[in-house]
């Protein structure tokens, strides 16, 4: 996996870098320190960066592409969680402060490229800048506020109104999203999401 220093698309995914939400207010000094910690990662539809119940953690910058956080139980029956994209971040930050297994995995949903350092490095890397600190964990609790408003709704909306739902906050997401892993985030079968969609109530 190269550097992004070493990398020949380097000059853009230092663009991407600078647009991402945790990242977007570094100094040019800053960045380029960040950058010797980073590797960048293609990943193929259904590449696994985080494998669920490991200790080994890293933390993601969304550089293209679609990521999905996915809790499997012991009968192999999956949960989605979240997606996420481009200018986003994916990280088991909480889990790793508290000294506990990942909860989940995480999985490309389409071709995806992502900027990876271990959590450890990171959180060094935090460790003295406050700013970017309260931002990075400002981001963690909204996604956590965000997954549980998600699991709400899944008990207090009906089909309709959890496709709605997710068209009203995510409207850029739906399209490029695979209708199996969409029917599977709103604990919809396949079949039903698509006679909604052909009955035009979507």
């Amino acid at each position: 996996m190269p550097s992004v220093s070493d990398h020949q698309e380097r000059n853009i995914i230092r663009v991407q870098l600078r647009q991402n939400v945790v990242l977007k207010d570094l100094t040019d000094s800053e960045m380029a320190e960040l950058e010797s910690h980073l590797t960048v990662v293609d990943c193929r539809k259904g590449d696994f960066l985080l494998h669920q119940g490991i200790r080994e953690m890293e933390q993601y910058f969304i550089l293209d592409g679609i990521l999905k956080r996915v809790v499997t139980n012991n009968l192999a029956k999956e949960m989605i969680l979240r997606f996420s994209d481009e200018r986003n971040i994916e990280t088991s930050y909480a889990a790793w402060r508290l000294k506990t297994p990942t909860p989940y995995s995480i999985v490309s949903v389409t071709r995806a490229r992502v900027a990876k350092l271990p959590l450890q490095q990171w959180a060094a890397f935090m460790e003295s800048r406050d700013v970017l600190k309260q931002a990075f964990e400002y981001e963690v609790m909204r996604l956590m506020s965000e997954i549980m408003a998600h699991t709400i709704t899944l008990h207090l909306l009906d089909a309709p109104g959890r496709v709605h739902r997710f068209l009203r906050k995510y409207p850029d997401l739906f399209d490029r999203i695979p209708k199996k892993d969409m029917a599977t985030y709103l604990n919809l079968s396949a079949e039903t999401l698509s006679r909604l969609k052909h009955q035009g109530k979507i």
